[in-house]
């Protein structure tokens, strides 16, 4: 799969996935809202600007290439109504989110000009980040798609493309609601991918969708 970061290519048992940017790791921590899907199938949805840091125009910002801080070296970003950013500089925001970051965008100085920037998404055109392989696809297309099951039902929606060092993962939202849950982005857990038509064929264990059942009493962990 690929991602707005550069390409990751499957193994023939794993999917492909490629992240918007330029070296061949896949997409990081999911976000813990759905990353929005572009309007524009011009367009590749990059990161999106979050609360303001601090008093001196730093912004939160979440990004959705494989590596977060390549987001940077994308060159001006858009958004939907035009608007050019560029960022002069990223760090790795508190905490354990790998793909939220700490940023700062030219022209933006104080808090007031971080705050009105605030759930702006980012984009980049799609012709800058070249096309992916046969074998691949960018993540940021498979973001917003819905979850078939084999029998054809929606069970939920894709909401980002997490990995944490042992191969991409789908997080998936379930079309009732409640929390999401992790499905290897592996062939036997996903069948049949066609982003062009918006389908994502899933094959999911019967208790996918289970809450945790509470630890043993015994349990030290």
């Amino acid at each position: 799969m690929r991602r707005p970061a550069g390409p990751s290519r499957g193994d023939g048992a794993r999917r492909g996935a490629i992240a918007p940017d330029t070296q061949t790791s896949p997409r990081p921590k999911p976000a813990a809202k759905p990353a929005p899907v572009s309007v524009d199938p011009n367009l590749v949805v990059m990161g999106e600007f979050g609360r303001a840091q601090g008093l001196n125009g730093e912004i939160r910002l979440k990004s959705y290439t494989g590596d977060p801080q390549a987001i940077a070296g994308y060159g001006p970003l858009v958004s939907a109504d035009g608007r050019t950013f560029e960022l002069t500089s990223v760090r790795p925001a508190p905490g354990s989110s790998p793909d939220l970051l700490v940023a700062r965008v030219r022209g933006v100085s104080d808090r007031t000009g971080a705050e009105a920037l605030n759930r702006t998404l980012l984009y980049v055109p799609r012709e800058r980040l070249g096309e992916p392989d046969a074998d691949e696809v960018f993540t940021a297309d498979l973001v917003g798609l819905p979850a078939i099951d084999a029998a054809g039902t929606v069970i939920g929606t894709v909401v980002a493309v997490p990995n944490y060092g042992g191969g991409d993962l789908l997080e998936i939202k379930p079309v009732q609601g409640g929390a999401t849950a992790l499905l290897p982005f592996t062939k036997a857990f996903v069948p049949d991918l066609d982003v062009a038509a918006r389908r994502v064929v899933v094959a999911p264990p019967e208790d996918f969708f289970a809450p945790a059942g509470p630890k043993p009493a015994d349990d030290p962990g």
